[in-house]
């Protein structure tokens, strides 16, 4: 059994912006599974506060001149122990937990997760006396990437590992702000935290842990290459030896369209004729033109150029002179809302486009949808393909990152051995995606194989079961392997 810390800035259902919340709100509950003793650390953002249930403070202590409080709880639904670091003044304000309510980023950033990262490597050497000390430490993206850093200077310490969901989001601050924060005058260098001048997070993590993982294979080798490493190829080549691919899981309780309490009608792969009626649920809901005969194709998505949003837009004219309907929902960009919304008001029997996040919805347009767009610029896992196929709703997607390694394109070698799940773009261009649009409605004219497609993608595993073996493997290599003269 290994003791693990696992430190997150989000994690479902707490705090969730993106797949990074679904992850640490999943992953934890499956290494405790396969008996690891395992510690989910999150600050104490006002939602995570108001939805966990009985806590009780563990530890009155301070940081930068801030009150700071841990508080003890579990995560819910399920047995794992939450460390929620409580600082009122770096997290008790409304908005995001990066962003404030007009979407600009908290001015204080760098203090708030100075503060998150403080905390951590003094719970991981145990200096509150809580009687446990972490075999491992593992982290998650720029926000805790101090931590394996500070973590550096110590000789008797726990091993680290350092997970990147997204290498475009690095946590870059200004020289003074490294300054300002007091951080070890030993950790400034260009090996070190300090950044074509700057004060970078994200490169405290790839520096200094002694494991990086990605979210995926794929994304493990595309992010040595100058196009995916957005400035840090060069020092991820240079920890190649360290650095590997494991691919994310979901929540397959959660996400089960079997069991899903938010579905106007429940199927498995038994009795898949039920998804039809999910579509002219969502039809009648959405005041678009019902029947089980029009293609639906849905998209949920931050609304960024990551995405796909521009191959997208270029494509509207033609995917919607096509007999499908398309939904779309997310929030991002201003421009890309303002277009798609415009787009909608033309088209109100064809596009329905809601700006936002709704849980519930996400899961209702996963099975209505016939097939789902995703054509990412690059994606180091991507969760919601993986709820389409396990929703047996066909992906359109681009080849890059985890999606290359999670859905296979649909032609007559990969029918014909039953592997084929999805529609594959081969190219980044929107006649690409309007060619593979149009490829799988030809396809969805033939029922019997469309049926054959969906029943290929709900039996794909996309359970933890085999990456939290992968981790587990992981944490046994470096326990044991990190100098302690005590």
């Amino acid at each position: 059994m290994n003791k693990v810390l696992y430190i997150s800035s989000e994690a479902y259902p707490l705090v969730k912006t993106g797949g990074l919340g679904d992850v640490a709100g999943s992953l934890p509950p499956a290494l405790l599974k396969k008996s690891q003793d395992v510690r989910l650390l999150l600050p104490a953002y006002p939602d995570a506060l108001s939805k966990t249930g009985r806590h009780r403070v563990r530890v009155s202590t301070s940081c930068y001149k801030l009150p700071v409080k841990i508080i003890e709880t579990r995560l819910p639904g399920t047995k794992v122990i939450v460390w929620l670091v409580d600082c009122p003044a770096a997290y008790n304000r409304r908005g995001g937990p990066y962003t404030d309510e007009r979407g600009y980023e908290w001015h204080d950033n760098a203090l708030r997760f100075a503060i998150f990262c403080h905390l951590a490597v003094r719970l991981s050497l145990d200096r509150y006396g809580l009687q446990w000390r972490p075999d491992v430490v593992h982290c998650n993206d720029w926000q805790t990437g101090l931590v394996p850093a500070l973590l550096s200077l110590y000789q008797n310490r726990p091993a680290t590992v350092f997970t990147i969901h997204n290498l475009a989001y690095q946590g870059i601050f200004d020289q003074k702000i490294f300054a300002a924060l007091k951080l070890p005058a030993e950790l400034w260098h260009i090996d070190g935290l300090e950044y074509y001048g700057q004060f970078s997070f994200i490169k405290g993590g790839i520096a200094y842990a002694d494991k990086i993982t990605t979210v995926s294979p794929s994304y493990a080798r595309e992010i040595l290459q100058p196009e995916y490493g957005y400035g840090l190829d060069g020092l991820l080549r240079s920890r190649a030896k360290d650095l590997s691919g494991i691919l994310n899981g979901i929540d397959e309780k959660l996400w089960n369209p079997g069991t899903d309490p938010y579905l106007a009608k429940k199927y498995n792969r038994r009795s898949l004729n039920n998804k039809m009626l999910n579509k002219t649920y969502l039809q009648k809901a959405l005041k678009l033109p019902v029947g089980t005969s029009i293609p639906m194709a849905g998209m949920v998505s931050r609304l960024v150029q990551q995405k796909g949003l521009d191959i997208v837009l270029q494509s509207l004219p033609d995917l919607l002179a096509l007999p499908i309907q398309l939904v779309v929902l997310g929030t991002g960009d201003a421009r890309y809302e303002k277009e798609l919304s415009e787009w909608s008001r033309k088209y109100p029997d064809r596009l329905k486009v809601i700006i936002g996040y709704d849980e519930v919805m996400a899961h209702r347009l996963e099975a209505a949808s016939d097939f789902y767009l995703m054509p990412s610029y690059f994606e180091p896992c991507g969760l919601n393909q993986l709820y389409s196929l396990r929703y047996g709703t066909l992906p359109v997607v681009t080849h890059v990152g985890g999606l290359a390694d999670t859905v296979v394109n649909t032609v007559q070698q990969t029918i014909d051995d039953n592997t084929a799940n999805g529609f594959v773009l081969h190219e980044h261009s929107a006649s690409a995606l309007i060619n593979a649009v149009q490829r799988a409605l030809a396809l969805y004219g033939k029922p019997k194989l469309w049926r054959q497609l969906q029943l290929n993608a709900m039996g794909r595993d996309s359970s933890w079961q085999s990456s939290t073996e992968h981790f587990i493997k992981l944490y046994q290599n470096l326990v044991g392997h990190i100098d302690d003269p005590g």
